[in-house]
């Protein structure tokens, strides 16, 4: 190996650890905010995004909406979901992703779709809480189990409400349905690690 190919290996070694050090940084910042479905991975989505709105303008749900300034020049005005409040209706043309003319919203080819539909669709978490959930304190309830649009995603079992995770695809649907108030069910950012 000549001196030029040294230094050549040497770089792109250190270019790789350094990406995958922001990599990781940028990751663990974004579990404080839900990208909208079929969003690419989140360094990636920074990179692709051009803030042009066109996804955001294209919910006809109004569920996503720019991230703030405060939270950073590198995420500003970036598109997220707001499921606290609302729930993403899932739309079956699916107009924020075709609305993305770059790519930072992007569906899967067909064959990864079979293989691992639940897995590439998932973006948050919903959880129950069981304290606050009436159902699990006495009253029938259900409410949410007939707002759910994942088939087998949430059920009741012995007239208790369950959400399946390996199904669930973290819509808050479920939430925006709940009849209490503290909503019984919690949404969170979905991480694979």
């Amino acid at each position: 190996m000549d001196r030029r190919d040294f230094f050549r290996r040497g770089f792109g070694k250190a270019t790789e650890a350094a990406v995958k050090v922001v990599d990781k940084r940028v990751a663990n910042r974004a579990n404080h905010w839900i990208r909208p479905p079929h969003a690419i991975p989140e360094l990636e989505f920074l990179l692709a995004c051009t803030r042009c709105n066109a996804c955001i303008e294209a919910c006809p749900h109004n569920v996503i909406f720019p991230l703030a300034a405060r939270l950073g020049a590198d995420v500003v005005n970036t598109p997220a979901l707001d499921l606290l409040k609302k729930g993403c209706h899932l739309c079956e043309d699916w107009p924020c992703v075709n609305a993305c003319e770059v790519n930072a919203l992007v569906f899967v080819n067909d064959e990864q779709m079979k293989d691992e539909q639940i897995k590439l669709n998932k973006f948050a978490n919903a959880e129950i809480n069981e304290s606050l959930c009436l159902p699990f304190s006495g009253p029938e309830c259900g409410a949410c189990v007939s707002f759910c649009p994942v088939e087998g995603a949430l059920v009741l079992e012995l007239e208790k409400p369950v959400i399946d995770q390996d199904s669930c695809v973290g819509c808050a649907l479920c939430r925006e349905a709940c009849v209490v108030e503290e909503k019984a069910i919690s949404i969170s950012p979905y991480s694979e690690a």
